[in-house]
């Protein structure tokens, strides 16, 4: 039987187990013995390798960090990273996160997208394999990581016991292939306050964002101001708002004002598809109080150098290759009060260059302000050639499958579990097209976009390992 009717003959089956390993609440918590990532995670790695025990593979489980499943033999190996852990469910879900409800053609629940539904695709795809009886030349193995979406401590013990594959992929992106991935790196730019400011009004404190990786949809300053300049800050914010089409609004008290922006929140990897709050907020202030001090200062410098820019041209790292495209810029968080400054930046940078030189860059633009860069964490970028054997068969496989003639490889600011090794890509789920919701209320995976990961996994793995 072909790879494609064993696939098909699978379909109630993939959608049974995927709706099983969703109904698992795998959120990362508090550790336990064997369980380092706590109840939830070990629960579904249990699951996965139970499963795959029954499917006939041989298992190996990590003390709960990780495991693993293995069809055939040889010194090569073939590897699919996968993880089956999920951030938390969060609220306003139209079906509940943990039911795995099915509506219209879709499973509903956290993580059926990222990255169950794909894990369970990739098990069938190995069944399919076994099943058909075609000959290997090199073992399969898919691991299983419990905390993909909280550090990859799961897969860092993983690869200092096992050795790591010679090739694999990571379903857990979207297609075709992700050949490159950008570097990543989180730092903070920092200011201590000598002096006051010595006009009328008083920056208290400012403080907005949640994390590096998004864009912040709001924040908040606290100013002290006596009420006669309550007027001339209402008219200076009409004039801004006006403008600049901006949400801030202002909130009084008898000598204090309270002024909020609210932005549009994003994935810290495209920060030109929302709009941060800080950024806002600090241009307001800027235009809007006159008075002489280090917090002006750094607001002045702030505004001049980052402003609403997501690029990093001003602040000396608007780097671009031809292979990943611009470095992008988000402002993550800030902290801002009397005596400091702090602010979290979040960077991903062309993978073509050094992060030591986009560090040099924004020392350079920044001399002589007193604002310290803080160097903080560096993912290193990732990149396979359009024409490595990797990436050239699963596209092979992707071009068959899906009769998409068209769409290249293409390189992401994202980062995926393909940097826990060498000579491994992103490859799927999400066609092309087709609504990213992960992260977000009402995640879904539409049935027949599952079944058809299957038969890509399954076409490529046999590919790579025959």
């Amino acid at each position: 039987m072909s790879l494609e009717q064993l696939i098909n003959n699978y379909k109630d089956e993939i959608v049974q187990k995927t709706q099983e390993l969703i109904k698992i609440r795998s959120v990362e918590e508090e550790g336990k013995p064997g369980m380092p990532f706590g109840e939830g995670p070990n629960e579904a790695l249990e699951y996965a390798l139970k499963l795959s025990e029954e499917l006939g593979f041989k298992t190996e489980n990590f003390d709960g960090y990780a495991g693993h499943a293995d069809l055939g033999e040889g010194e090569e190996t073939i590897g699919v990273l996968v993880h089956l852990d999920v951030v938390p469910e969060g609220e306003g879900w139209t079906y509940p996160p943990y039911a795995a409800e099915i509506h219209n053609d879709k499973i509903y629940g956290r993580g059926t997208i990222d990255d169950k539904g794909p894990a369970i695709a990739a098990l069938y795809a190995m069944k399919a394999i076994k099943e058909s009886g075609l000959s290997l030349n090199k073992k399969i193995r898919i691991i299983f990581g419990t905390n993909e979406e909280s550090g990859w401590g799961g897969v860092k013990y993983y690869f200092d016991k096992v050795k790591a594959p010679n090739m694999a992929f990571t379903p857990d992106a979207e297609f075709p292939v992700i050949h490159g991935e950008k570097g990543i790196s989180i730092f903070k730019l920092k200011k201590s306050f000598e002096n006051q400011c010595n006009g009328d009004i008083k920056i208290k404190s400012i403080k907005g964002g949640n994390r590096p990786n998004m864009v912040p949809d709001s924040c908040t300053a606290v100013l002290e101001a006596n009420g006669e300049l309550h007027d001339d800050m209402k008219d200076a914010l009409s004039d801004f708002v006006s403008k600049t089409g901006y949400k801030i609004t202002l909130e009084q008290g008898d000598n204090e004002v309270v002024v909020r922006s609210e932005g549009v929140s994003a994935h810290g990897s495209l920060p030109q598809s929302g709009k941060n709050a800080v950024s806002q907020l600090l241009q307001f202030l800027g235009s809007a109080i006159e008075c002489e001090g280090d917090m002006m200062d750094f607001i002045k410098v702030y505004n001049d150098k980052i402003g609403m820019e997501y690029n990093g041209q001003s602040i000396g790292c608007g780097l671009e290759d031809d292979v990943s495209g611009k470095l992008t810029f988000n402002v993550g968080v800030i902290d801002m009060d009397e005596t400091q400054a702090e602010v979290v930046v979040n960077i991903r940078y062309p993978i073509k260059h050094e992060l030591e030189k986009i560090y040099n860059g924004i020392r350079k633009e920044l001399d002589g302000t007193n604002i310290e860069l803080e160097e903080g964490t560096d993912m290193k970028p990732i990149y396979v050639p359009k024409d490595h054997p990797l990436v050239s068969k699963l596209m092979k496989v992707y071009r068959e499958v899906t009769g998409d003639e068209e769409t290249e490889p293409i390189t992401i600011g994202g980062g995926t579990y393909a940097r826990a090794l060498d000579n491994a890509v992103a490859f799927g789920p999400l066609f092309p097209g087709q609504e990213e919701l992960a992260h977000q209320k009402d995640e879904y995976i539409e049935i027949e976009s599952l079944i058809k990961n299957a038969l890509i996994y399954a076409k490529a793995l046999y590919e790579l390992a025959k």
